[in-house]
């Protein structure tokens, strides 16, 4: 197995940054000496983790980018591309979520959660492949998540959303073979971060906090698919609480 400082020097592009699981993860590849690129559409977030990192000594930049907007994509990537010349690691884990029965949810709710869960990844991974493939090297990490084997009430879109990131991944995965491009999926459960904070806005039981992980675990998981030799691709990566109650 390679050493942590395999990270050193590369650069790693994360959607959804500015929080959560994102922020976790772009504290653990600066870690690595990774050079970290955030992206989150809340711009007051995404510079809050930026600076963090480079006040612990780690290069990083905030772009303020929605991953549904093909444009703003591209943008971003050409971006990144100008500045360092290439994008070795994508961590596709923006999304969002809408708690509603199908009969309540409106359509510009569903196309929301499908636009940032399944489209975002798809026009994030468009943009870096032409780079990628002219390299021979990349790896995209595409965050899924248990919705993605279990399904439950009230949640048909990051159902529907999350079930397709993983069809997503896996043909994505065969075509980037040639090209040496890998591609992971990561399938967390239930984490402590803000994505539970609608619950409590709509009166629904938040689940109980000792069956819930810190996003920090589910981002070492990440490095770790990160650093697997280049011989080597880690397809999935399930990564639930310890107490998690579903499993197996």
């Amino acid at each position: 197995m390679n050493n942590e400082h395999d990270l050193a020097g590369k650069v790693v592009l994360i959607t959804g940054a500015g929080s959560g699981l994102g922020a976790a993860t772009a504290q653990a590849f600066a870690r690595a000496g990774s050079c970290v690129v955030c992206l989150d559409i809340d711009g007051q977030a995404v510079e809050g983790v930026c600076k963090s990192l480079n006040e612990q000594g780690a290069q990083s930049i905030a772009t303020i980018c929605n991953v549904r907007d093909e444009t703003d994509v591209g943008r971003a990537v050409q971006e990144v591309l100008d500045r360092f010349g290439q994008v070795d690691v994508v961590v596709n884990n923006a999304a969002v979520d809408h708690t509603a029965s199908v009969d309540e949810m409106t359509v510009e709710q569903w196309d929301k959660v499908i636009g940032v869960n399944l489209r975002g990844p798809f026009v994030v991974a468009k943009a870096v492949l032409p780079s990628m493939k002219s390299r021979k090297d990349g790896h995209i990490i595409n965050v899924a998540s248990t919705a993605a084997q279990r399904a439950w009430a009230n949640a048909s879109a990051y159902h529907a959303s999350k079930w397709g990131l993983v069809g997503f991944s896996r043909g994505l995965g065969v075509e980037g073979r040639p090209y040496n491009i890998r591609v992971t999926t990561i399938v967390p459960g239930g984490m402590k971060t803000h994505f539970f904070d609608r619950f409590a806005e709509q009166g629904i039981p938040m689940p109980p906090e000792e069956n819930l992980q810190d996003p920090a675990n589910v981002a070492e998981a990440i490095v770790f698919a990160a650093r697997m030799p280049r011989q080597s691709v880690v397809q999935e990566i399930m990564v639930t609480p310890l107490t998690e109650t579903s499993w197996p």
